[in-house]
């Protein structure tokens, strides 16, 4: 059977954009879509007794899991919609959950500022420490562009995410956008050591199309832009995110003890998208 869609809910606006973008998706893969709603009883100091009747916290999950049911049926009669209520932290709830799921989708708790959204903790979380593809809606999403980018460079922990953005270009009918954005290393600036500009261009070059390659023949029938940037890769990522229906990035960071954590592209990306953004790790 195949593995559901896990969409974490909480009746919040960006949680309702989740699901709706998580509904096509679903309907897109032709897989059921499962609402995860957690009750974090910590947060609000209440200890933990067995659900009875008038339970706010419960009574409110109810009504966030009804409630993204509904906005999916609505956007999608055909798909499979099952909900659960689980109690415990959220984000390692959901982090966890993406061990059964084909893909974990959440809302963005968006906070205004002059750095413009950004992305709350829960998301971060998860998308930093969950095995698989994690995909963070905003509200006011739509699928207007008929293309998916994707960031690339020269490592092995780009691959899960390039398998991932030609698999939802195809489900899309769409284009793909590959972006491989360079920067000299710091000590290219160092007076004793001269560059020619064209040889290091053409070996990017050489790098984004070898990445690219491998799957072009898996995917005959999505056409495919490799975009070979010098630039920095969040703000080349950002900019082509402005013209994508997603956006899709690997990650490389690890924390302390070797613990899986966002790396910086990664986060900053998931900050500033003008789309949906799905992070993929093996």
């Amino acid at each position: 059977m195949t593995d559901p869609i896990i969409a974490g809910t909480d009746g919040s606006p960006n949680a309702l954009a989740a699901a709706e973008w998580a509904a096509d998706d679903a309907a897109r893969r032709g897989c059921p879509l499962r609402f995860v709603s957690v009750v974090d009883r910590w947060a609000y100091g209440i200890a933990k007794f067995p659900s009875y009747e008038g339970d706010p916290l419960a009574t409110h999950a109810e009504r966030a899991l009804a409630q993204a049911d509904e906005a999916a049926r609505r956007r999608q009669p055909g798909v499979t919609v099952s909900t659960e209520i689980i109690e415990g932290l959220p984000a390692k709830v959901l982090r966890d959950k993406a061990k059964e799921a084909t893909e974990v989708v959440l809302g963005s708790r968006g906070l205004g500022g002059f750095a413009g959204i950004v992305v709350g903790s829960v998301s971060t979380h998860v998308a930093g420490q969950a095995h698989g593809p994690v995909v963070v809606v905003r509200p006011g999403w739509e699928d207007k562009h008929g293309e998916v980018v994707v960031g690339i460079d020269d490592s092995e922990e780009c691959e899960p995410a390039v398998a991932y953005a030609f698999e939802q270009a195809r489900l899309r009918g769409g284009a793909l956008r590959a972006v491989f954005a360079w920067q000299f290393p710091v000590h290219a600036f160092a007076t004793e050591i001269t560059y020619d500009m064209d040889e290091v261009r053409e070996a990017q070059q050489r790098a984004a199309t070898q990445k690219i390659d491998v799957w072009r023949s898996e995917y005959p029938d999505v056409p495919v832009t490799e975009d070979v940037l010098f630039a920095h890769p969040v703000d080349a990522l950002t900019d082509a995110s402005s013209k994508a229906d997603l956006l899709v990035v690997g990650s490389h960071g690890r924390g302390a003890l070797g613990s899986v954590v966002l790396g910086s592209v990664s986060r900053a990306v998931l900050h500033h998208a003008h789309c949906p953004v799905a992070v993929v790790r093996s």
